[in-house]
């Protein structure tokens, strides 16, 4: 009886586990660095870049850190 469970289980398990892997967020930039050029002292300069979600499963952006 147990043997059966295992090996239902691990069936079931082979069917499922490659779902889960292929459904991932997944991130594209396609712009990841800017060059601003020349800028004098102590202005401010800004620069907008898109974020794309190219994955199957929803992206989830918790902390941003920029550097």
């Amino acid at each position: 009886m147990q043997k059966s469970k295992g090996i239902s289980l691990l069936i079931l398990c082979a069917f499922l586990l490659p779902g889960l892997v292929t459904a991932q967020p997944k991130l594209t930039i396609p712009e990841s660095i800017f060059d601003f050029g020349f800028t004098p002292q102590n202005s401010k300069v800004s620069h907008i870049f898109w974020l794309h979600s190219t994955g199957t499963d929803s992206l989830i952006i918790e902390k941003v850190k920029p550097g």
